[in-house]
């Protein structure tokens, strides 16, 4: 079978870029109406993506003066749209930072059994001091350390996910036996982070656990990534820094001793998508002409910890940065935005400008065809195995994105035409349902 393209569509209020919501056709109220996110879905559906994505974190980020600011809290808002679509994956961001693990295992549990095996889990370290002080901490917690956490997290997670077997539920109303507590199996876990007794309180779900995705790319992030992940969201900017960057996970997922087929790298994408390539670049000065710069440089000056008035809107980036491994925070953006404007020598209004559309995610502006070939060189030269397609202005962008550039993509054979029998997020994701440890434990005696 040819190896087939990932497409998930990154959900974003409306739209990626900051100033979307300035539009005319915008709305500035979708990012809480439940009916503009079920037309996303179901757009999506139609251009038979694998899944769709919600991002989240448990703060206000930035400014409210700057953009539709706030979310409804992603698993509450997938349940809704699981009612709403058939095959679509719906992946939604959680903190191991500010959860516990019972609770979140539980709710991604309870999503996978609404959707019929369609939920899938982005694990976030959460980086910030605002997030931490809203959880009674005075400074984040250091990088390390967040993810030695979450490892640690994600270990009781697979246990509570595998605390019921599959086959636990006997239902024998003769016998007057509805469950076999030989097959409930509590983790009893005391570990240096979290101390969890007792089994989950809900059945092992249709995919045993939910599709695992991860988006950090520090060393640390890398490394978490081949030991966990089954699908990664990454941010390159060019076709070699990607390929450098899929071959090294692929070489650490080997390393941990997993198949590296079985984590699948999509870098973001932007496309910008006209009928001429001069129309294409027409809709990204417009938009770029919304963006309100002094928001861009308060962000830009939190992302290098920097203080407030040190950048200069026609100056370049100060020579004296601190280097990555000096950053708590979100450390491989900080690398990407920093290499950024010093390859191109952007100015800092400039750099505001690159970073409106996908906050360092790959941004092009460009026919369908053109968007297409972009999408199929990565993909056919080792440096992603789909993308996650980030629409600058919604719904219009992923419209046209599915209108216009997936009958390309199938017509080279590179994405499907319909969805098939296959049913659960894991089945579109090409990978293995996971065997229960007790059982597979029970099979080796």
């Amino acid at each position: 079978m040819t190896r087939q393209l990932h497409l998930n569509a990154f959900l974003m209020s409306t739209g990626h870029h900051e100033a979307s919501w300035r539009l005319p056709e915008s709305d500035p109220h979708a990012h809480v109406d439940l009916a503009h996110y079920v037309r996303l879905a179901r757009i999506a559906e139609r251009g038979t993506f694998d899944s769709l994505f919600l991002a989240d974190g448990p703060h206000l980020w930035g400014s409210v003066g700057q953009r539709p600011a706030g979310a409804l809290e992603p698993l509450t808002l997938l349940t809704a749209l699981a009612t709403a679509t058939e095959h679509i994956g719906l992946i939604a961001t959680a903190s191991t930072s500010y959860n516990s693990p019972y609770n979140l295992a539980r709710r991604f549990a309870s999503l996978d059994i609404v959707s019929g095996g369609r939920a899938g889990w982005n694990i976030v370290t959460t980086a910030g001091a605002d997030a931490a002080r809203n959880f009674g901490l005075d400074a984040e917690p250091a990088h390390a350390e967040r993810y030695a956490r979450a490892a640690e997290f994600l270990d009781v997670s697979l246990k509570l996910w595998d605390s019921w077997e599959d086959d636990a539920i006997v239902a024998d109303k003769a016998a007057g036996v509805w469950g076999d507590d030989g097959r409930i199996h509590p983790p009893r876990h005391k570990g240096t982070y979290f101390s969890v007794e007792g089994a989950l309180n809900v059945p092992r779900s249709p995919q045993g656990y939910p599709l695992l995705v991860q988006a950090g790319s520090s060393e640390d992030g890398k490394d978490f990534a081949a030991r966990y992940a089954e699908a990664v969201f990454t941010a390159q900017q060019t076709v070699e820094d990607a390929q450098a960057f899929y071959a090294d996970l692929k070489s650490r997922t080997a390393g941990a001793g997993r198949d590296p087929d079985h984590v699948k790298v999509l870098p973001g994408i932007v496309p910008v998508v006209g009928s001429t390539e001069a129309e294409a670049r027409a809709q990204e000065q417009v938009l770029e002409d919304h963006i309100v710069h002094t928001h861009g440089v308060t962000n830009l000056e939190r992302l290098l910890n920097l203080p407030a008035g040190t950048l200069e809107l026609d100056g370049r980036l100060p020579g004296d940065l601190p280097p990555d491994s000096a950053i708590e925070g979100a450390r491989s953006r900080y690398t990407l935005v920093v290499e950024l404007a010093r390859r191109e020598r952007l100015t800092v209004r400039q750099l505001i400008g690159r970073l409106g559309g996908g906050r360092g995610h790959l941004t092009f502006a460009g026919t369908p065809g053109q968007v297409a070939d972009t999408i199929e060189t990565w993909f056919t030269r080792g440096a992603a195995d789909g993308f996650n397609i980030m629409p600058a202005v919604l719904p219009s962008g992923l419209e046209t994105f599915v209108d216009q550039v997936v009958p390309l993509l199938r017509a080279r054979g590179l994405l499907r035409t319909e969805y098939g029998p296959r049913r659960t997020l894991r089945d579109r994701y090409g990978l293995p349902r996971p065997a229960n440890q007790h059982t597979l434990a029970d099979s080796l005696v």
